[in-house]
């Protein structure tokens, strides 16, 4: 079944990938020259990552960390752009390693076009439930 275009089914279709640990066909979602940005992330951490290759590295081992379970309070706002949407929601689930909870707020920007995701603005803080010295992906900053 082909991924939904509207913005907001899109988004709702990407939720369901990661909530799958489906990593590559969340991937799949983005246009190649897609930008995903974190306006908060301390220094040392990525600020922009740009191009679907780097979105799909950065990723890649998104569930060895991460083990999302649900993403309840979502809320999703159209704006004037009809390509672009803004998200309110939580994520809950376990840190992988420790097993210890994981309960982020996050809300995010994010633009559509042609079916794809063109730009995604990731506001939320990066060091909540943290291990030191890693990201959520498992890279090391």
């Amino acid at each position: 079944m082909p991924a939904p275009t509207a913005p907001a089914d899109l988004y709702r279709h990407s939720l369901r990938l990661l909530l799958d640990k489906n990593i590559p066909a969340w991937v799949a979602l983005w246009a190649e020259d897609g930008l995903m940005e974190f306006p908060f992330a301390p220094d040392g951490w990525p600020q922009r990552l740009e191009g679907k290759e780097a979105i799909a590295a950065y990723m890649r081992r998104y569930p060895d960390h991460i083990d999302l379970h649900d993403f309840p309070d979502l809320r999703i706002h159209q704006t004037t752009d009809p390509q672009t949407i803004v998200v309110e929601m939580r994520g809950v689930g376990r840190l992988v390693e420790t097993d210890a909870p994981f309960d982020m707020t996050y809300i995010a920007v994010v633009a559509v076009r042609d079916g794809r995701i063109t730009s995604y603005r990731d506001y939320w803080h990066p060091l909540a439930g943290q291990e030191p010295g890693t990201d959520f992906t498992g890279s090391s900053r």
